[in-house]
């Protein structure tokens, strides 16, 4: 039979933490007088089942360590509690939750590394708090990359698999992935980040945001809201293609990056603003150029000469220097590449080498140029049509008010 907690410890537990002097930093006495009562209370709780007086126990006992700044004290009673015989999985959550919030709020760097270690550790194998373990683990990355130690940045992001994560946010997975990505590429691990690339489905970035969330069924599991600092799907979205490109462009795969700039260029926020748009646009063009010829080429080379917005873009004149500068060759290089591309028919260009210049512009017939000319006199006159009418309507409203 378990004993019923006495009157004076359940008297403790429930008077607020606010209540209780906090120990300076150097009254251990005090501090260790505390934490002892607290600690009695919490194993009363705990043995008798309470949930409620076990997490609240440990919470208090989280909070006066911080307040009396025993950051290694507070370091040393995480463990402990979480060591402890049938503790409850309620309270070491509130207890990683409650600590994590003093992160940031620690005097130095090496006392934040610590307490990550240590929550990280308590979190290691429980699945209950696996998204806590997750987000401490991708703190303890960040710093490492501050300090220059990207290797071992790579090495802790690749420790977790939020894949597998049921309650984590889906946006919040495909951030942590996209982190994992972007430090194997840092540090020119090609091979890995395009394993890691592969756990994320192209098609999440399609799905509809404005469409309501499901309702829970009973028995599944709660899917926990994204912190604030995690992008939107479409910024996620953005940044992913770019991660790509990245892969991409050490491959040399021309093709594969077009699609990787269409896919960005499709993205609505930046098809409303052309300060977005128009350089995306123009790698496009680019990258279409340089892709071999094949279906695909040919189906998104036809959507792109569909696309309106192309004309706002002005036909280039580049140098052969600058050509071999883009291209990472020599001009000799450049200029057999660009040769045996139109030998093949690849492209159309022509190469003026006293000047240096390369013109991609097609000949046209004298036909073409008229057709050209009629249609350009055809716009002009339909925009002088409807400026003649738009003046005519606002002399119109003009005159009905002064008559009024």
């Amino acid at each position: 039979m378990v004993s019923a907690p006495s009157v004076s410890s359940l008297t403790l537990l429930f008077i607020p933490i606010s209540s209780l002097r906090a120990p300076s930093e150097g009254d251990s006495t005090n501090l260790d007088a505390a934490i002892e009562s607290l600690l009695n209370v919490e194993k009363q709780m705990r043995l008798a089942g309470d949930v409620a007086g076990t997490r609240k126990a440990a919470i208090d006992i989280v909070e006066l360590c911080y307040k009396a700044g025993a950051w290694k004290t507070l370091n040393d009673q995480i463990v402990l509690l979480s060591k402890r015989r049938g503790q409850l999985k309620q309270a070491i959550t509130a207890m990683v939750q409650k600590a994590m919030e003093y992160i940031d709020l620690t005097p130095d760097m090496d006392t934040r590394i610590e307490l990550i270690k240590t929550l990280s550790s308590v979190s290691a194998g429980k699945i209950y708090v696996e998204i806590e373990r997750a987000r401490l683990i991708k703190r303890l990355a960040k710093i490492k990359e501050e300090q220059g130690q990207i290797d071992e940045a790579a090495d802790l992001m690749q420790e977790v698999a939020v894949e597998t994560f049921g309650s984590m946010a889906k946006t919040e997975k495909i951030a942590f992935i996209l982190e994992q990505v972007r430090l194997c590429l840092d540090r020119q691990d090609y091979v890995r980040a395009q394993i890691l690339s592969r756990k994320i489905s192209t098609r999440v970035f399609d799905a509809d945001p404005s469409k309501e969330k499901k309702k829970p069924k009973e028995g599944d599991n709660m899917v926990q809201d994204a912190p604030a600092d995690i992008p939107s799907l479409l910024e996620l979205k953005r940044i992913y293609y770019e991660l790509m490109i990245q892969y991409y462009t050490h491959n040399n795969d021309y093709m594969e990056i077009c699609r990787c700039y269409k896919a960005i260029y499709d993205i609505p926020a930046i098809k409303e603003d052309p300060t977005k748009w128009i350089p995306i646009l123009r790698k496009i063009c680019w990258y279409l150029v340089l892709a071999p010829h094949d279906p695909m080429q040919s189906s998104i080379l036809n959507a792109t000469l569909e696309d309106r917005n192309l004309s706002e873009i002005p036909n280039f004149r580049i140098t052969l220097k600058r050509l071999a500068d883009l291209l990472c060759l020599s001009l000799q290089e450049a200029e057999k590449h660009l040769s045996d591309m139109v030998n093949s028919k690849s492209l159309i260009a022509k190469i003026n080498r006293p000047m240096g210049v390369v013109s991609f512009l097609t000949a046209q017939d004298t036909n073409a140029t008229l057709n050209s000319w009629a249609t350009n006199l055809e716009k002009l006159l339909d925009l002088v049509e409807k400026s003649c009418h738009q003046i005519h309507k606002e002399t119109m409203i003009h005159k009905a008010v002064l008559k009024a």
